[in-house]
């Protein structure tokens, strides 16, 4: 049900101007453009990891970072219908998937980016001027420090 949830507000994704300057004001200024750059579904579904935490009473700001951060290597590339199939043969078929995301090593690649998207969210959120912390937070691997802050990323990843 939490997928189907997921689909719908995907397609009626809206972030407001509030919404909108809350991330402005935790993000650096450099990695601002990246942030906008995303598809509203991806900023609206980051905010709602970062009011998650927020509401937990988690005000870290290199995690704060993360959460806004943490899906935009998925770029506009990776469509609606990509991140269904993605999500089913994560589930069923994980071996088609590999086999999918594996021919094309490349941003051109829909399921190389559903694979790597961690990954490539980390490495364009250093290129944008974030921390090495917020990386490893992107990529979920933390410091030992640090663990259980990257778990209440990914809870609040997974309720959104």
């Amino acid at each position: 049900m939490h997928r189907v949830e997921q689909f719908f507000g995907h397609l009626t994704a809206r972030v407001d101007a509030d919404e909108l300057a809350l991330a402005e004001r935790i993000l650096p200024a450099s990695a601002w453009p990246l942030f906008v750059a995303m598809p509203v579904a991806d900023r609206r579904h980051a905010l709602d990891v970062a009011q998650r935490l927020m509401a937990a009473r988690i005000d870290d700001s290199d995690l704060l970072c993360a959460a806004l951060l943490h899906d935009a290597g998925k770029g506009r590339r990776l469509r609606l219908w990509h991140r269904v199939i993605g999500v089913l043969l994560e589930a069923l078929a994980p071996r088609l998937l590999a086999r999918l995301a594996g021919g094309d090593l490349s941003e051109r690649n829909p399921y190389y980016l559903h694979m790597h998207h961690a990954d490539l969210s980390a490495e364009a959120a250093l290129r944008a001027g974030c921390s090495q912390r917020t990386a490893a937070f992107i990529r979920g691997r933390p410091s030992s420090a640090d663990a259980d802050l990257a778990a209440a990323l990914h809870e609040a990843d997974e309720a959104s």
